[in-house]
C-alpha cells in the first residue's frame, strides 16, 4: 500500500478577509509566510516525492518548507464558480448562500462552480495513479480537497458534521490501496514546531 501525507497551503489574506479563493490564485500572505516558517514536517514525511497544486499559495507554502515538488493539477481547490472573491458572510447575509451549505451534501455548489462529488472525480483519477506508481508521496494541497479525501476515506456524506474536524496547520496520512481507494491513518499531525 501507498502511504499519502497531505496538508493545506498557509494563510492567505483573503482566508483572513473570509473571501472566496477557490480558483482564483492568491498568493501567501506575510502572515501566512510568518506561519509557514515555522511548520516543521513530521516524522513521517521522510522519504516522500512531494507535489503540490499549481496555485500560488500551495507551491509558496512546498517552496518555504525547502521541498521540490511537482506540479499536480488535479489538486487544486475547488471551483467557487460566480462566489469567487466574495465573502462568505455577504454571501449569507443576502441569502445567496445557505447558512449551512457546508452540510448540503457532496452535490451542493455555488452557481458554475463545482461540486466536492465532481473534485472527487478528479481526486479519484490522481489517487488511482498513486496507487498504481506505489511511491509513498507528500502533498500541499486546500481545503476543498482536504474535505474531499476525507470523505472518501470515511464515507462521509458531508451532510452533517465530520467525525473529526480537520484542522489547519496540520498533515493527514492515508493509505492508499490499489486502486486508489484511500484510508484514513491519522488526522491532524501538528506542525508548528
Amino acid at each position: 500500500m501507498t502511504t499519502l501525507l497531505i496538508l493545506r497551503h498557509g494563510p492567505t489574506a483573503w482566508n483572513a478577509e473570509g473571501r472566496i479563493q477557490g480558483s482564483i490564485d492568491e498568493p501567501l500572505s506575510d502572515a501566512g509566510r510568518a506561519r509557514v516558517a515555522r511548520y516543521r514536517l513530521p516524522p513521517e514525511s521522510a522519504g516522500l516525492r512531494w507535489v503540490a497544486s499549481p496555485k500560488r499559495r500551495a507551491w509558496e507554502t512546498a517552496l518555504l518548507l525547502g521541498l521540490d515538488p511537482k506540479p499536480e493539477p488535479r489538486i487544486v481547490e475547488m471551483d467557487w464558480g460566480e462566489w469567487e472573491g466574495q465573502r462568505t458572510e455577504e454571501l449569507r447575509a443576502d441569502g445567496r448562500m445557505p447558512a449551512r451549505h457546508d452540510r448540503l451534501g457532496l452535490d451542493f455548489k455555488a452557481p458554475g462552480g463545482e461540486s466536492l462529488r465532481e473534485v472527487q472525480v478528479r481526486l479519484r483519477s490522481w489517487l488511482a495513479d498513486l496507487a498504481a506508481e506505489g511511491h509513498p508521496t507528500g502533498a500541499v494541497a486546500h481545503n476543498g480537497i482536504l474535505r474531499a479525501l476525507y470523505s472518501l476515506a470515511t464515507g462521509w456524506d458531508m451532510r452533517d458534521a465530520p467525525a473529526e474536524e480537520l484542522h489547519n496547520g496540520c498533515a493527514h496520512l492515508f493509505r492508499l490501496a490499489k486502486d486508489g481507494t484511500p484510508e484514513l491513518l491519522r488526522l491532524n499531525i501538528g506542525l508548528l514546531g
